[in-house]
């Protein structure tokens, strides 16, 4: 059994994907890199997978599978994973070596400890093409650090802050057990991994260590904003489909249930600006019918979601009203970094 399985999605990935598994070789013997090779036809990521698969055997395993989208290569990850932890690497991203290290350190001496270690939470690096300045996604302030903690016991996250695929490991069977299994087909799937185990976390430990590096700069990424435009529908299905694992109205623990409302509060506002900047009637009708639609399945939610600071915000009337909500929208962009 390895401690850590990592499971790296490529897809057409063959000009950037080897710089992030040798960034993961480090780790040796107690990792495992599946690299999923998830139908490629345009160049040759299925050689490259085979090739480490050779050259590094018991570490590297190459998995092909028929195209199924993002989601649908993290579930064959995790269908073969053999580690005790998993962690999803996209392949146009990579880890920090001293950070990694660390990271293995940590899982290591909960693995051979007393205690059962659900999630690990690290901070990761916004690696965007042409920016001086590296944005890094921290959350000292909103963690304690190098402790094993509960929800109890997480502070406050501050607007913009959240957990994301880039900053979990979690223990495999956790995952199992709460059986994820994440769409096919479908962008933006990376919220549901991190959003749907959540009750299931019962202990965390946070490393303030730099260790995922997150590349933002093609204009055919998920993230570029035009795309994500285009891709309006998709996002809107995964926030329905979040909006449905539970009703979080109703989690008992507090601490959880406002983490989880701050974040389906965010989907709704990057479908709502994402309509709004669209400049389409036609999703601006898709905007105003997923919040009629919350607003009939659970009044509750809907009520601490469209009157809150952000979801009034996105719902401001007439063509006055969307330029605000757009130069809001613009203000947090620059501020956090993102797309």
């Amino acid at each position: 059994m390895k401690l850590l399985s990592i499971a790296i999605p490529c897809y057409n990935s063959a000009a950037y994907m080897e710089n992030c598994i040798k960034s993961l070789l480090p780790g040796g013997n107690e990792v495992e890199i599946l690299i999923v090779d998830d139908g490629s036809t345009k160049d040759n990521t299925a050689e490259i997978a085979d090739r480490y698969e050779k050259e590094y055997p018991g570490i590297c395993k190459a998995i092909h599978q028929e195209n199924g989208g993002h989601g649908a290569a993290v579930n064959a990850g995790l269908k073969a994973a053999t580690g005790i932890y998993f962690k999803v690497v996209d392949s146009d991203d990579w880890v920090n070596e001293q950070a990694y290290r660390q990271v293995l350190d940590t899982l290591r001496r909960f693995v051979y400890g007393k205690d059962t270690l659900d999630m690990l939470i690290t901070n990761f690096v916004y690696e965007k093409q042409g920016a001086r300045h590296k944005k890094v996604m921290s959350y000292k302030l909103a963690l304690p650090k190098d402790e094993l903690f509960s929800w109890n016991d997480v502070k406050v996250f501050v607007a913009g802050q959240y957990i994301l695929m880039h900053s979990v490991i979690y223990r495999t069977e956790l995952l199992r057990d709460c059986k994820l299994e994440l769409p096919e087909h479908t962008f933006y799937v990376d919220n549901i991994f991190v959003y749907e185990p959540l009750p299931h976390v019962h202990t965390m430990y946070y490393l303030n260590v730099n260790f995922y590096r997150y590349f933002i700069g093609r204009s055919d990424q998920s993230v570029n904003e035009q795309v994500m435009i285009g891709r309006i529908d998709q996002q809107i299905r995964v926030t329905k489909l979040m909006l449905g694992y539970y009703d979080v109205t109703k989690i008992q623990n507090r601490k959880l249930r406002h983490y989880m409302v701050r974040y389906l509060e965010i989907m709704m506002v990057i479908c709502s600006i994402l309509a709004i900047k669209s400049g389409s009637e036609e999703n601006m009708e898709k905007k105003k019918a997923l919040w009629e639609e919350l607003k009939k399945s659970n009044p509750a939610l809907y009520l601490r979601l469209r009157w809150g600071f952000l979801g009034q915000g996105m719902n401001l009337p007439g063509k006055g009203g969307r330029s605000l909500s757009i130069a809001g929208y613009k203000i947090a962009q620059k501020f956090f970094g993102f797309n």
